[in-house]
């Protein structure tokens, strides 16, 4: 059976606006035209750059390239513009890829080994502004073997190597000319994927068409327009009202729609985690017993009843309780008197308004949120009703990416990240001291020498037993030494007009709307008959 997917971006959040309205769904659907063929989703942010050479679609699911392998229903690795899995050596230090035969850009030129040799090479290249090239660090070379043939050569034996090369492939005879981070490229993409991208307002909406040369077949879904709406109340509005066929929807909104027959509500299991950063600079956040103490107070079981609605688990570190890498014996319940004890025992007095105070300091701090994300909103209001209960001062505020980028590293920041698969492949990024304050990398700034151990060794050892050990160690130190509140992992759910067969969910990393949920496979769904 032919594998065929729609590849999204992971992206970073921007200003974001309201999508112009668009004619109701009524014989002709949302986007107008023909509603078996033609769909329109409402996501809430839209893409910095489509080019993949910056981060682009990293993890796969995206509409317009494709990787040399990609991910199934169940995130099992499935050959994509490679013909098959890769041949991988004894010492597991070289991985060679056969290209699929006949498989062309959307441009109409054919993919060669040679464009798959200048993507990595350029990804990797330090001159690329890409933050994520320290994935792809067991890289020692990528080399072409005649023209459908790839030689990748490790630096050490890294396990996890084939999953990160579902990266999207870009055409060097477009690409190779320009400079990768100003190019035109960014905004034109040409990919091999199931669909092209034929237009982008921006900060309004994006819209695809199917790709009819595409490899895995023209998708029967032939135009996909994503709506950017950035305020949650406002994207179930608009799906209520007929402007959308379907909206990516926090847990209370979606159901609203509960009894609606003409709509069907998807709810995705993620590693999708809401955490506070606490950023080392701050003389507050920075102090140790302050992140533990803040880590005592919280109810993440509160959190996942009132504001998830259930749909959800409590976070007692970065990877799901579900997880088999989850370190047992790490779960812990709201300690109201030990977060109190922790403090007293620091330093930390209670001050005459009930905040504590130690040197002069006051026990507070500012916490920031995207404005309109109305699930990280809930979740800092309660976070900063525990931390007040245990004399701590949480200020809420919230603002726009543009705003809170710049203050990282000094305020804290309710932040969502998670990536499925290897807990290499979110860990690192999150936690490694070499990657602070590198773009939204270690967004904490933490650095702790014994998690940079076990990150390495997670990396480098082959050994299963070895790499599990790594990991534990990693999950109890930062119970000990948290750089972060790890709140709750969240379930993904999508509401979206029930007019077509052929919609599944995978379990989903942070990103979504783009790369995940029910239109993860859109080229593959068929018209209700």
């Amino acid at each position: 059976m032919t594998v065929r997917r729609i590849r999204a971006a992971a992206a970073t959040a921007g200003v974001l606006a309201s999508v112009a309205a668009c004619s109701a769904p009524g014989g002709g659907g949302a986007g107008g035209g023909d509603s078996a063929t033609s769909v329109v989703i409402g996501v809430g942010y839209e893409p910095d750059t489509f080019s993949p050479l910056l981060g682009y679609g990293k993890d796969g699911n995206s509409k317009i390239f494709d990787g040399l392998l990609t991910r199934d229903e169940n995130l099992e690795l499935r050959p994509a513009l490679a013909e098959a899995l890769p041949e991988v050596a004894d010492d597991g230090l070289t991985y060679t890829f056969t290209l699929r035969d006949g498989v062309k850009f959307s441009d109409g030129e054919p993919l060669t080994a040679a464009d798959v040799v200048f993507t990595y090479r350029t990804v990797l290249d330090d001159r690329t502004n890409n933050v994520n090239k320290s994935e792809l660090d067991a890289v020692d070379e990528v080399r072409a073997q005649g023209d459908d043939k790839v030689v990748f050569t490790l630096k050490y034996p890294y396990s996890p190597f084939a999953a990160r090369t579902v990266l999207p492939i870009v055409p060097e005879h477009l690409a190779g000319g320009q400079d990768p981070n100003t190019g035109s490229f960014n905004t034109e993409p040409v990919g091999t994927g199931p669909y092209l991208l034929a237009g982008w307002s921006k900060g309004e909406k994006l819209t695809f068409k199917a790709n009819p040369g595409y490899w895995g077949g023209a998708p029967e879904v032939k135009k996909i327009t994503m709506a950017v709406i950035e305020d949650d109340d406002v994207r179930a509005t608009r799906l209520r009202s007929g402007d959308l066929d379907g909206a990516v929807l926090p847990p209370e909104l979606a159901t609203t729609f509960g009894d609606d027959a003409g709509r069907k509500t998807y709810r995705a299991t993620s590693y999708d985690f809401r955490a506070v950063t606490l950023p080392t600079a701050n003389k507050v956040t920075g102090d140790r017993a302050i992140r533990r103490a803040l880590d005592a107070a919280v109810d993440r079981a509160a959190m996942v009843d009132k504001i998830l609605d259930g749909a959800g688990r409590p976070a007692f570190g970065p990877l799901p309780l579900d997880d088999p890498w989850f370190a047992r014996g790490i779960e812990r319940d709201q300690d109201l008197a030990g977060a109190r004890q922790i403090l007293e025992r620091a330093g930390w007095r209670p001050g005459e308004d009930g905040i504590r105070v130690k040197d002069g300091v006051r026990a507070s701090f500012t916490l920031r949120y995207p404005a309109g994300d109305k699930v990280r909103q809930d979740h800092a209001l309660a976070y900063a009703s525990d931390a007040k209960k245990a004399g701590v001062e949480v200020k809420v505020e919230s603002a726009t990416w543009e705003v809170i980028e710049p203050r990282m590293k000094d305020d804290a920041v309710l932040a969502g990240f998670g990536s499925t698969g290897d807990p290499d492949f979110g860990l690192y990024t999150l936690l490694h001291s070499s990657l602070a304050g590198d773009g939204f990398n270690n967004m904490a700034h933490y650095d702790n020498a014994a998690v940079d151990e076990a990150l390495e060794s997670g990396r480098r050892s082959q050994d299963p037993a070895a790499r599990k050990a790594a990991y534990d160690t990693l999950q109890r130190e930062l119970v000990e030494d948290p750089g972060y509140t790890f709140l709750t992992h969240i379930d993904h759910v999508y509401v979206l007009a029930d007019r077509w067969d052929g919609l599944t969910t995978q379990v989903e990393p942070h990103e979504h709307g783009y790369a995940s949920g029910p239109w993860w496979n859109a080229e593959d769904w068929r018209p209700k008959k």
